[in-house]
Parts: structure tokens; C-alpha cells; sequence
């Protein structure tokens, strides 16, 4: 992927898009509420002027918020589980036909791609499902605390050229007890591992994210490929958990792209707040993941002067936490 690029953001009909940190009480497991629901994302394509999102959080929506978009609907099978266990997810995506789809392009290595967040930001899993004949997707996902989360289904159905993130709620039943997002700086160590955020997300700007990777006071400059990337970094948007996907400038083996200690993004913030960006890397045969969190303002950190204190830019609260785990030969899943 050599260009700036596209987000691939978080239906029959518009959703309803979650307001700012959804509260819930307690998880139960009786009958909870329906999943609100509420879309999309060209997963590798170059942004096009009216993509391009406004800092008042004006024009298309980004992806994840909507269960169905352009004929193509995100199926869970059973979308209530017990927090604590392994739960058995199963899905579909459903065609404009309303039959299963049962082929689709492959986008960096996979065909889906499927991102599990809960609604307070507090952990992430990237995992990679299998598919049946019959269209039906399963994987297998560990749900440590109770609460509500997002599903996120990233793929492009074969025949067509723009792909799609489509969103849904998941339920875990148990005690709820949510907790914000831990708040540290621009460098997260995880693993002996120190990576290093730099830039700054600006709504309804192209801007640039620097992420350095270094271990043991050294540089990191043999990244390995991962999902056809040095890097591969999911941000998601608090309060409604809108997806934004977004790899690399480059790629290995185009004769340009170094494997580290750089791995730089290009993105577009669709609004104004907060945001937490997960980064995953693999070294020495394992994927780490490095999560921050930052707040998207009209104007860089470094812009704020301290005259203007009340500036949202004032300060880009980056924040993080981090976690390894195995690189998975059984389809590459990870979880944070």
C-alpha cells in the first residue's frame, strides 16, 4: 500500500449511532436490550475528497456503526454469552439476496477480518474466523469481563471494489464493573518492548502517525511482516467505538519500506474527542500489541500556545497500555 491511506472506518436502513460513553448498569443474564445498531469502510482504497470527514463530524459516516450497509448485513448468531468462558461467535454476512455470501477478496492475507472491543476501550482482539461452505464464519473469543461489545466484520465481498466494516453487539452477561481507559504518555512499554508515538490526529485532516519501536535501548530494524504490513493499526473512536482502519504507508518488499524502528500511518480523524489506537507488530515470531489513547483536536499539540489553555489541541492526552501475545499459527488471532 504506497499511498496516503483510506480509512477503513467503523443497511437496509441508518442505525442508531451511540451517544458519548454508553452507560450500563449491570449485565445480566436475562434479557437485555436489543443491540442498537448503527457502517463502513473501503479497506484499502485512496481517500476521495468526499471521504473526507469534517471537523464537526459532518459527512459520511466512518465505519462500525451500522449492522447493515449496501445491501450487506453483519449476522451474529447468538449475540448474548457469559462474560469469564470462551464463547463460540458465529456469524454470517448476509448479500443483498439475503443469502450468505460465500466469496470474498482477500485483503492483507485474509479474507475478514474481525475486531472485538468493549464499549469502555479496556481491551482488544484482532482475530481471523474461518469459513464454512455455507457462509457461516466461527471463532472462538475470550470475554474476561462483563458488558456490552462491538463486533467489527472487515471484508470485501467479492465482485466489488469497496469494502466494508460492518458493526454489531455482543452481550456478556456477569457483574459489570467498567473502568476508563488507563492514561500514561506517548511511549508504552510492553513486553520489554518501547514504542513511541508521534503526531497528532486532527479532525478532517490527513495527518500522519509515527510509531518507533525499540527494545532493550536499540532500535527495532528487523519488524517482521504481519498481515501483510510492518505494522497494523485499528483506532477506535470513544463514546460510539466509529472504526477507523488504517496500514501503513508502504509495504514490505517494495524496495522503499524499512522493517523499523518506523512504521508510519496516514489517517483522518472524523471528528472532534477522544480516540484509542491499537498497534500490532510481530518480532522474533511474536505479535505484541501497543494501545494508546489520544484525543483529536483542531490543532497539533505543539500549535497550543499556553495563552490558550482552554484549546482542546492543548494537549493530545496520549495514553496507553500494552500486551503480547503468541503469534498465532492458528490464524494469527491475538488478544489485548
Amino acid at each position: 500500500m504506497n499511498t496516503a491511506l483510506k480509512i477503513t472506518a467503523f443497511t437496509a436502513g441508518l442505525a442508531t449511532v451511540f451517544g458519548a460513553s454508553y452507560g450500563i448498569g449491570h449485565a445480566t443474564g436475562g434479557s437485555s436490550p436489543k443491540p442498537a445498531t448503527a457502517a463502513h469502510a473501503g479497506h484499502a482504497s485512496a481517500p476521495t475528497p468526499s471521504d473526507q470527514a469534517s471537523p464537526g463530524g459532518d459527512g459520511p459516516l466512518p465505519g462500525g456503526l451500522q449492522i447493515s450497509e449496501g445491501g450487506y448485513t453483519l449476522s451474529l448468531g447468538d449475540p448474548y454469552v457469559t462474560a469469564g468462558a470462551p464463547a463460540d461467535l458465529r456469524f454470517r454476512i448476509l448479500g443483498p439476496d439475503g443469502r450468505p455470501v460465500t466469496a470474498y477478496r482477500t485483503a492483507h492475507g485474509k479474507e475478514l477480518h474481525l475486531i472485538l472491543a468493549p464499549r469502555d476501550l479496556s481491551t482488544f482482539q484482532h482475530l481471523h474466523p474461518t469459513r464454512a461452505a455455507d457462509g457461516t464464519w466461527r471463532t472462538s473469543a475470550a470475554l474476561p469481563a462483563a458488558g456490552e461489545y462491538r463486533v467489527f466484520a472487515d471484508f470485501t465481498p467479492a465482485g466489488t471494489s469497496q469494502g466494508l466494516t460492518l458493526g454489531a453487539d455482543l452481550h456478556a452477561a456477569g457483574d459489570l464493573r467498567p473502568v476508563p481507559p488507563a492514561s500514561t504518555g506517548r511511549t508504552v512499554t510492553v513486553d520489554g518492548y518501547r514504542v513511541t508515538l508521534t503526531g497528532d490526529l486532527i479532525p478532517g485532516r490527513s495527518t500522519r502517525l509515527g510509531l518507533a519501536v525499540a527494545k532493550d535501548g536499540r532500535p527495532v530494524t528487523d519488524l517482521q511482516p504481519y498481515l501483510g504490513a510492518y505494522g497494523h493499526l485499528v483506532a477506535l473512536r470513544a463514546g460510539d467505538l466509529a472504526y477507523l482502519h488504517v496500514h501503513p504507508d508502504g509495504e514490505p518488499g517494495d524496495g522503499d519500506t524499512a522493517p523499523g524502528p518506523d512504521i508510519t500511518f496516514t489517517t483522518t480523524a472524523p471528528s472532534r474527542g477522544g480516540y484509542r489506537l491499537f498497534l500490532d507488530f510481530r518480532h522474533e515470531g511474536v505479535v505484541r500489541t501497543a494501545a494508546f489513547t489520544v484525543t483529536a483536536a483542531d490543532r497539533p499539540a505543539d500549535e497550543a500556545t499556553p495563552a490558550d489553555p482552554a484549546s482542546p489541541a492543548a494537549s493530545l492526552s496520549a495514553s496507553a497500555s500494552a500486551s503480547a501475545s503468541a503469534s498465532a499459527e492458528h490464524g494469527g488471532d491475538h488478544q489485548h
